[in-house]
């Protein structure tokens, strides 16, 4: 029978009394205890804030027993203050929907547990005051001051994110409940938030002034998320599982999990450890250990639809997403506000794009998608953005083009390109199809490319598109507003063809354009 990896599972207490394997992060548990009070720390959803939460939950509450074969054991030593129990405050938003639920509500319903516990009666004060008067009360009567620990607090905001006027309502609410932190700071002695993004305008971040946003700190960029060198030592015999399942080596299946999982950057040097500059999402990771196949675990989880919106309405070129091509300071990717038409921030705090190089002397960081399962999942997801009529029960989706490429159907392929651009939107006056016509393209053969060998290219001397099957070479050329006969002539004249001259394969130039007026497929010639 097989170990059991804690996918999914959010309490400290539960995972080690239970003998899940455990990844020990309990050295940031430690070193966030002794190195500050305050701190606010942004990662994707499923990343292990709240597993990290539980653990810090515990160990303020002075449980020494959960952590037993842990580096935190040793690092704590025999200090006369340690493992002393502190009355703890944790406050978790996950577990509703704030489009429907009240965020008020959830509020009196954790408040008033918390009172009773305290056996307190605050009725008619606002929840802010509330919160004040517990921290006091705790303070008092235990003679430690308190730790709060507030976990996903962004959730009522992005779970508003379609309705302005509830983001700005639940902003408010958050604000006053928050704002009590900095009068009561003399009953505090840590405080740890979490979300997946940091937004502007919210009072604790402007209130408190002391907390530390360690988001990008080289010191915590391993706190969530699962390093190479972690994988490796810890799930020895999974690895070796998972790879009897695919007939693989050790080398070969990291390698494979490397690229599928991988990739998270926190910071521009990554994690404070040689040889593990990115970390893998472990919820992806342990889900594909447990499963012993490649899926994609996270995605699956859920992307909101204001985010793909955000993209499309941006104009940002879906290839930027995975070359690199998109640049941001800290400052832009620390601070989001709702009403930002930018989505880099949002798309960068979901976990969506990733740093994957910077440059000290401008202060920049280049972004990019992390991984496959990303790529794969988010560029799925923008296809039917752009051109509604992709989508499989249509015979318009990358499945139906790969089967009509590898049967040589070039009618077949004409009529899915035709139906995807005819069903294009005109969204505005001022909206250029250029912008459609380039990404529609794009996402279309990129996602083909990844089952057969496909190749889209926009500089000059390579055809546009090159698709490659075991039995049949295309290659594509697109023209707006020209000719299909124009089209073929470029591919004539540039010698796209030479690579393949000798190659046993039947080899087809494809000439298509479109109409910037119709956004309709208009030309389209086949020469063998």
């Amino acid at each position: 029978m097989g170990r059991k990896l804690p996918v999914g599972l959010q309490d400290f207490e539960g995972l080690r009394k239970d003998g899940y394997v455990y990844v020990d992060k309990s050295a940031f548990v430690h070193k966030l205890a002794h190195e500050g009070k305050a701190y606010f720390l942004s990662r994707p959803r499923r990343f292990g804030k709240s597993l990290l939460i539980s653990a810090l939950k515990y160990y303020w509450e002075g449980r020494r027993d959960l952590f037993e074969g842990l580096k935190i054991v040793g690092l704590e030593g025999n200090a006369p203050h340690a493992w002393e129990s502190r009355p703890v405050f944790h406050l978790d938003f996950d577990g509703a929907n704030y489009e429907i639920d009240s965020l008020e509500d959830a509020l009196d319903v954790r408040i008033e547990r918390w009172e009773m516990r305290h056996g307190l009666k605050s009725r008619g004060k606002t929840s802010g005051d509330r919160f004040h008067s517990l921290l006091e009360a705790a303070h008092d009567k235990t003679g430690h001051r308190c730790v709060v620990l507030v976990d996903e607090y962004d959730k009522p905001l992005l779970d508003a994110m379609e309705k302005p006027e509830l983001v700005e309502h639940n902003r408010a609410v958050l604000k006053g409940f928050f704002s009590v932190l900095k009068g009561a700071d003399e009953h505090l002695c840590f405080v740890f938030v979490t979300g997946v993004t940091k937004f502007s305008k919210v009072s604790i971040f402007s209130d408190l002034n002391n907390l530390r946003d360690i988001s990008l700190s080289e010191k915590y960029a391993a706190v969530c998320g699962v390093t190479e060198t972690e994988l490796v030592d810890s799930f020895g015999p999974e690895l070796e599982a998972f790879g009897g399942r695919r007939r693989m080596n050790k080398e070969s299946c990291v390698k494979a999990l490397r690229a599928q999982y991988d990739g998270y950057c926190f910071h521009p040097d990554g994690p404070d450890a040689p040889g593990d500059a990115k970390v893998y999402n472990p919820y992806s990771l342990l889900s594909a250990l447990v499963e012993r196949r490649l899926g994609s675990w996270w995605f699956q989880t859920g992307t909101p639809t204001f985010l793909v919106r955000r993209i499309v309405d941006s104009r940002l070129e879906p290839a930027q997403l995975t070359d690199g091509g998109i640049y941001a300071t800290e400052g832009r990717l620390s601070d989001y506000r709702a009403d930002d038409p930018d989505p880099i921030p949002l798309l960068y705090q979901a976990g969506y794009l990733t740093i994957c190089a910077s440059d000290e002397n401008t202060g920049e960081y280049a972004l990019a998608i992390p991984n496959a399962e990303v790529k794969w999942g988010l560029l799925s997801l923008l296809a039917p953005a752009y051109a509604p009529d992709y989508g499989a029960a249509r015979g318009t989706d990358v499945f139906a083009l790969r089967r009509l490429v590898e049967k040589g159907d070039l009618d077949g392929v004409r009529d899915v390109l035709i139906a995807l651009f005819a069903s294009i939107p005109y969204t505005r006056a001022d909206d250029p199809f250029e912008h459609y016509f380039q990404a529609v393209i794009w996402l279309v053969f990129t996602l083909l490319g990844r089952y057969v060998s496909c190749e889209v290219h926009t500089a000059r001397g390579r055809a546009d598109c090159i698709v490659e099957t075991r039995d049949y070479v295309y290659l594509f050329e697109f023209k707006r507003d020209g000719t299909a006969k124009d089209a073929l002539e470029q591919i004539d004249k540039q010698g796209y063809a030479a690579p393949f001259v000798a190659d046993s394969r039947t080899l087809y130039k494809v000439g298509c354009t479109f109409d910037s007026k119709t956004r309709q497929l208009v030309g389209w010639d086949v020469r063998g």
